[in-house]
């Protein structure tokens, strides 16, 4: 690895560390707010589950998700919108695991900014019909998630549609394959990560779940691979 491609992972890093470190603040103005689903008639709800102290810390997992992206993208033109999307993702996933909120603003920020750097990328490199795939691709993930949302029982929420749509921009831009996989990695992750907390008998099946951090991480990791 040259210097260059040494400093360019550091900054991003850093980026990620910063994100780490508002996380929980900035988490601590959304209060809970989605309802607690109850077991039986006539007993308590069951609580949502998983608190980021039981993980890794946020500074932790934004140097990781933002240093992985630098380091396997390298200084493409694109790269400053995933790494912008990401250090949002990153304060967005603490936000969903303690308050089970996805909040608009948060949202919000993270379409604006990768959609901003994206139409950047793509003027600066004389490629402006790089945004019809991106553009593309957010569409049919808004619209996928909203089939999923709507289906009978499904325990989607509408933030996880947006968060969704937003992350097909960064997806589509790099192609359907990749597109693809990061529609399918959340499922996938998420059916996984549910069964190993039923067998430790640390959820119930009626235990409420946030979905962000594994769309997150699902279109990380198809960032990664493309």
């Amino acid at each position: 690895m040259t210097g260059a491609s040494i400093g360019l992972v550091t900054a991003a890093a850093a980026l990620g560390a910063l994100a780490g470190l508002a996380a929980p603040r900035v988490a601590s103005a959304f209060p809970p707010s989605a309802p607690l689903r109850p077991s039986r008639a006539g007993q308590a709800a069951s609580p949502p589950a998983g608190k980021p102290g039981h993980g890794a810390p946020p500074v932790v997992v934004g140097v990781v998700v933002c240093g992985g992206l630098a380091a396997a993208r390298g200084p493409e033109p694109a790269l400053p919108a995933f790494l912008l999307v990401a250090a949002v993702g990153v304060v967005l996933a603490v936000v969903d695991l303690t308050s089970l909120r996805l909040p608009d603003p948060l949202v919000g920020a993270a379409a604006l900014s990768g959609g901003t750097a994206l139409t950047v990328a793509a003027v600066a490199a004389g490629t402006p019909g790089r945004l019809a795939p991106a553009l593309a691709g957010a569409a049919l993930s808004f619209l996928l998630y909203v089939v999923l949302a709507l289906l009978p029982r499904s325990r989607l929420g509408f933030g996880d549609v947006k968060l969704a749509a937003v992350l097909g921009l960064p997806l589509g831009w790099l192609g359907w394959p990749t597109l693809w996989l990061g529609l399918l990695l959340p499922h996938l992750l998420n059916g996984l990560l549910v069964l190993a907390l039923l067998a430790a008998r640390r959820v119930r099946r009626d235990t409420a779940l946030p979905f962000g951090p594994a769309l997150l991480t699902g279109a990380w990791l198809a960032v990664l691979l493309a």
